[in-house]
C-alpha cells in the first residue's frame, strides 16, 4: 500500500486539533515562535533536523501579508504540528530496529511510538540531485500513478493554502494479493524548505467536501514525512528519509500490515529510481 509519497501524512490521537474553532492569527503566530523554541531547546541527529525547524520562525511573517478564514489556519497549525511531530520523532535514534537491508543499501527500520504505534523508517540515497528528486516528489506529485503501481489514483489538491500548505486525496491500490482491500486517504501537506534541505510532512484531516466513498475505507496518515538532502561529499546525489506512519483501518493482522508497510517503502524506492533515470527534468524537456 502506499501513500503517495509524503503525505507526505497523522493518525487518530490528532483528531482534537481537526475540528479547531475560532482559531485566529495570533495562535498560528504563537505556534510558529513555539516550534523555533523548542527548535533550539533540544538535541537531535542532524543539522538538517534544525536548518527546517528554524524555517517554522518565519511562519508568522509568512501570514502577516495574507488573510486566512479560520479552518485555513486550522490546517496550517495541523501541518506545522505534523511535521514537528515527524521530525521530534527522526531525532531520536533509540530504539530502532532493522526491518530490511536491499543490496543496493537501502534499509527499512521500525519502532513503536507511544500513542502513534509502529513507524517505518526508509533510508536510502538516490544518484540524481536534491532538486530532480523534489520535482518528481511535490511539483508532479498528481503523476505519481504513472509510475508508482501502489497508487491508484491522485487527486492531489483539494484546497490549496498559501505556498506551503495543501490538502489532498489519495486512493491506494489493493495490497497483499488483494488481502488488503481499497483504501483512500485524505491529508494536510506542509512542505518547508531551508537552504538545501527539503521536508514534506502531513497527517490525516477532515475536509468537508471529500466525505467516505462507497466501497473504500478511509484510513489514516500518522506523522509521516520525507526529508531530502544533498548526501555529504556528493551533492550531485540526495539522501532521502521517509518516515511512515499509517493507520489502514478494518480488521487486518499486525504481521501482514508490518509486511506491506515495509514492502512499500522498498519497492517505492526502487520505482521513484527507475522514474528519475527514465524521464528527464522538467526543464531538460522544455
Amino acid at each position: 500500500m502506499l501513500l503517495a509519497t509524503f503525505k507526505l501524512c497523522a493518525g487518530s490521537s490528532y483528531r482534537h486539533v481537526r475540528n479547531m474553532k475560532g482559531l485566529r492569527h495570533q495562535a498560528v503566530l504563537a505556534l510558529g515562535q513555539e516550534l523555533n523554541r523548542r527548535a533550539l531547546g533540544g538535541p537531535t541527529s542532524g543539522s538538517w533536523i534544525n536548518q527546517v525547524r528554524r524555517r517554522s520562525s518565519l511562519l508568522g511573517s509568512q501570514l502577516e501579508d495574507t488573510l486566512y478564514s479560520d479552518q485555513d489556519l486550522a490546517y496550517i497549525q495541523q501541518g506545522e504540528e505534523a511535521m514537528q511531530r515527524a521530525l521530534d520523532i527522526l531525532s531520536n535514534q533509540e530504539g530502532w530496529k532493522k526491518e530490511s537491508r536491499q543490496a543496493n543499501g537501502d534499509e527499512v527500520l521500525s519502532k513503536v511510538i507511544p500513542d502513534v504505534g509502529k513507524v517505518f523508517r526508509l533510508e536510502v540515497v538516490v544518484d540524481q540531485p536534491m532538486e530532480r528528486l523534489y520535482e518528481e516528489l511535490v511539483e508532479r506529485m498528481e503523476a505519481m500513478g504513472e509510475w508508482n503501481p501502489s497508487v491508484k489514483k491522485i487527486k492531489q489538491i483539494l484546497q490549496k493554502i498559501g505556498k506551503d500548505t495543501v490538502i489532498t486525496h489519495e486512493l491506494a491500490a489493493e495490497a497483499a494479493g488483494n488481502l488488503v482491500g481499497p483504501r483512500d486517504f485524505v491529508s494536510v501537506r506542509c512542505t518547508k524548505r531551508r537552504g538545501s534541505v527539503c521536508v514534506l510532512a502531513g497527517m490525516a484531516t477532515d475536509f468537508g467536501e471529500m466525505p467516505e466513498q462507497k466501497g473504500v475505507i478511509r484510513a489514516e496518515h500518522g506523522p509521516t514525512c520525507m526529508v531530502l538532502h544533498p548526501l555529504a561529499g556528493s551533492p550531485s546525489k540526495t539522501k532521502l528519509t521517509w518516515l511512515l506512519s499509517i493507520d489502514l483501518k478494518g480488521w487486518l493482522p499486525k504481521t501482514i500490515i508490518n509486511q506491506v508497510l515495509s514492502q512499500t517503502q522498498v519497492d517505492f524506492a526502487n520505482h521513484l529510481r527507475k522514474r528519475l533515470e527514465s524521464h528527464p527534468a522538467l526543464e531538460a524537456r522544455c
